[in-house]
């Protein structure tokens, strides 16, 4: 639909040549389609099986298409509303392209590149003191893949290890693509080095592609996997626990759906609980059990500055940064990297995010 609206009403009404127009329109058309030429890579839309740069190029003429779209979209209204309908100059038309490229190249970039640290203090209640400046890194949304390949993951790594974490926890959607597919793109990941270890837990994508597999290769890339599970952390005399769940997508393909009573079952009484739960749509039933923080990602932020609203709503109204639910911090993060099908950010940078556990006052 973006596609022929712009056919519509940015192309035809231009003045040039009508063979420039036909091939512009195959051209507009072939971008469209960008993730039915995905699915003929691959077998699965998820991910797209071609050179990077093909990959990049695609995101970035998807991503003009679309914001095209829209200021076509803007600029028909606001002439209707201030011009009464009358004729748009081609100058117009060829500015508000030159923008939606602009835009789209800006975004690719900014979703492109290794995230930096982002720091946010949690204060918890019960926390021992123990663990007063307890430091939790969390990678969300990694979508290994043709676009965020090993030289993208061992950068990551690098600058995840030099965030100085007592523990690391990695909450879902490590990939797109199969193991055979991603093997050598996950392989940095076994550099990850923590203090008290690297937790995770499935994403919706790693049941897009053969959970099973994806479990048994993580699990052997030092991960420890916590679906449905917890672990109880200790230091000197304190202690937290910290739990996951499986992702909501799970009972779609046969597996187990998060059950956060089977992840909780013989947790210590009045230890304080992180959970790890990639969606955050859930977080309510969380805080009503009693969990102190809830990292999830899932939504990238929505990606882009007003289609956060449009994802906040098909996540129960959470999509980015620290809400207070109940009396439970819940963080969404943006995302340290995100699906190569639509990789554009524009004011929703991605992140690693450092808790930094801090007793209640």
């Amino acid at each position: 639909m973006p596609c022929l609206l712009v056919i519509v009403r940015w192309l035809l009404p231009l003045t040039m040549l009508g063979s420039a127009k036909v091939a512009i329109a195959i051209l507009l058309l072939a971008a469209s389609q960008y993730h039915f030429w995905s699915r003929l890579s691959s077998g699965s839309v998820f991910a797209p099986e071609f050179p990077r740069e093909v990959v990049i190029a695609f995101n970035w003429a998807f991503g003009t298409m679309v914001l095209l779209a829209v200021l076509q979209l803007v600029l028909d209204v606001g002439t209707l509303v201030l011009r009464g309908g009358a004729g748009v100059p081609d100058a117009v038309r060829y500015t508000i392209a030159g923008v939606a490229g602009t835009l789209a190249a800006i975004g690719v970039a900014n979703a492109l590149r290794v995230p930096p640290v982002r720091d946010v203090v949690v204060e918890v209640r019960g926390l021992s003191p123990a663990f007063d400046g307890y430091r939790v890194l969390q990678l969300t949304d990694l979508h290994l893949s043709r676009l965020f390949t090993a030289d993208w993951a061992t950068r990551m790594v690098e600058r995840a290890n030099g965030a100085g974490a007592d523990l690391i926890v990695v909450t879902g959607d490590f990939i797109d693509g199969s193991v055979a597919m991603r093997r050598d793109e996950v392989a940095p990941l076994r550099a990850l080095r923590a203090t008290d270890g690297i937790y995770a837990i499935p994403g919706n994508h790693e049941y897009f592609f053969d959970y099973g597999a994806w479990m048994r290769h993580l699990t052997g890339l030092g991960f420890r996997m916590l679906p449905n599970r917890h672990v109880v952390l200790r230091r000197d005399e304190g202690q937290l626990t910290l739990a996951g769940v499986t992702d909501l997508s799970a009972p779609s393909v046969g597996e187990a759906g998060p059950d956060l009573n089977a992840a909780l079952a013989g947790a210590p009484a009045g230890v304080p609980i992180v959970l790890m739960d990639h969606q955050p749509r859930e977080s309510p039933r969380a805080a009503a059990r009693g969990v102190a923080l809830q990292m999830s990602g899932h939504t990238h932020g929505g990606m882009i500055v007003g289609l956060d609203r449009i994802v906040a709503r098909a996540n129960g109204g959470f999509v980015s940064g620290r809400y207070q639910v109940g009396g439970m911090t819940l963080y969404v993060s943006n995302g340290t990297a995100l699906w190569p099908g639509f990789a554009l950010r524009l004011g929703k940078p991605s992140e690693m995010t450092r808790f930094i556990l801090r007793p209640a006052r």
